[in-house]
């Protein structure tokens, strides 16, 4: 009799075994897949368009930054790039310069000096018109590095954002 019963937990094991892998062994299988593959997809991520998108979400800051200012105090402000022997600075133009440094409105470019692309019709190719009007026109600027491009753009009333798969 105790023969019987000893086989018999030996048989479901075997049984068992065969049927194959538990759904909770499946699952945690693809999650350690899902993530060690959302790890590799960001570590290979490109460098240099993470510079520019860094660049680019900056130089928005400064738009909006300079812009409610030239709201704020009726004043016709530029801001015209300049991607000369000094260092790639931009200049912004209408405000007084003690604001412009107070705000940081001219501070280099974070990595290497972009070519800079200036499009819409208050734009005139050389620089970017930012008030005193509360609507400004659309606007879009383009920042190319090597293959790498992004642009920012406005439709005149919202805040210039970075503009995802941007053609120039």
């Amino acid at each position: 009799m105790r023969a019987r019963l000893t086989g018999r937990p030996r048989e479901r094991r075997r049984a068992r075994a065969a049927r194959g892998f538990t759904l909770i062994e499946l699952i945690v299988a693809i999650t350690i897949v899902a993530i060690a593959s959302a790890t590799v997809a960001l570590a290979i991520r490109d460098r240099a368009d993470t510079e520019l998108e860094r660049e680019a979400l900056h130089l928005a800051t400064v738009l909006e930054t300079a812009r409610a200012e030239a709201r704020a105090a009726s004043l016709d402000v530029r801001w015209i790039p300049d991607t000369g022997a000094e260092g790639g600075r931009a200049r912004m133009t209408g405000l007084p310069p003690a604001l412009v440094k107070r705000l940081g409105l001219e501070q280099p470019w974070l990595g290497e000096t972009p070519i800079v692309e200036i499009q819409g019709p208050s734009a005139n190719g050389r620089s970017i018109k930012l008030g005193p009007e509360p609507l400004i026109g659309a606007q879009r600027v383009t920042l190319i590095r090597g293959d790498h491009r992004i642009s920012l753009a406005t439709d005149g009333l919202r805040p210039f954002a970075v503009v995802k798969g941007a053609a120039s």
